[in-house]
């Protein structure tokens, strides 16, 4: 994985290999930004169940000289969380009113709203351009989604094939799955979309990924995924909704970004591409006309 720039970069980075309790204090660190970065070690603790010496060793196990240092750090990004922590808080109103159509419309825009603000805030751009440079120069590229997953995947590939002829989307059964992955290696990437609940498939496919060398990159809604400890490059996007499934907005936006900079990465055989599909559109009669 790429060097991490944020807290919770890091404790992506070294969640694997933590121990319970410094895992149940970086959950909470992750969760709680805005109170590690404002109030004292000894509330923190008195809050969370958790002892200052656990956070203390948590800090130095994320790579901080120390637990001050961990702190001064969320300060420094406390200015950009509390606009999507606090859009969220005032989504997630009191289950006890009545909701009309209104009000929940207003909660899952706003919650999509804040996901997409954190997203825009809080994804580096050195690190964003980095996994596009491993798509653009890719002998293969496939996607594999599982669950919930498999219809976003279907459509970033949908995108992704108007300008490039090297993608693929992993099918729903596993033989396609390993079928395409036995022909890959250096030089290859796989691109795995996986939300909680965390899909076997998926992550198998992430370890099978890089025994065979192939470049991985993993966008996933948690610091604690179990995907993150195959990823070469990794985006953590939230997916806060009031509704009982998780939000795929924010990741949406993703990949329309991602299609965005490869198009510029192209060059003048991406447009070439394009309307050689859009002739083939029209020769089939796929698009409605009177």
């Amino acid at each position: 994985m790429a060097a991490a720039e944020t807290i919770e970069d890091r404790i992506s980075a070294h969640y694997a290999d933590l121990s319970t309790k410094l895992r149940t204090a970086a959950d909470y660190v992750a969760g709680h930004p805005v109170d590690v970065a404002t109030r004292s070690l000894r509330s923190v603790a008195q809050t969370s169940g958790v002892s200052p010496a656990t956070f203390s060793r948590l800090a130095r196990a994320l790579g901080y000289a120390d637990y001050e240092a961990l702190r001064e750090a969320g300060r420094a990004a406390v200015g950009q969380k509390l606009i999507p922590f606090s859009e969220r808080a005032r989504s997630l109103r009191s289950a006890e009113r009545q909701s009309d159509a209104a009000e929940l419309l207003h909660e899952q825009a706003t919650a999509c709203m804040a996901n997409i603000a954190y997203l825009d805030q809080n994804i580096p751009a050195a690190r964003l351009d980095a996994a596009v440079e491993v798509l653009h120069r890719a002998g293969t590229v496939l996607l594999l989604g599982s669950m919930g997953s498999a219809g976003v995947i279907d459509y970033f590939g949908y995108q992704a094939q108007w300008i490039a002829s090297n993608w693929h989307v992993a099918g729903r059964n596993g033989t396609s799955t390993a079928a395409i992955l036995s022909r890959m290696g250096p030089g290859d990437a796989l691109f795995v979309l996986v939300k909680t609940p965390y899909a076997a498939r998926s992550i198998n496919a992430l370890g099978a990924a890089r025994d065979k060398g192939v470049t991985t990159i993993v966008v996933t809604d948690s610091h604690a995924a179990p995907a993150l400890r195959f990823a070469d490059h990794a985006f953590v996007v939230p997916t806060v909704s009031p509704n009982f499934f998780s939000s795929y907005a924010a990741t949406l936006v993703l990949f329309e970004t991602i299609v965005t900079l490869l198009l510029t990465r192209a060059g003048p055989e991406a447009e070439d591409r394009i309307l050689a599909m859009e002739d083939q559109v029209r020769r089939l009669g796929e698009n409605w006309s009177e």
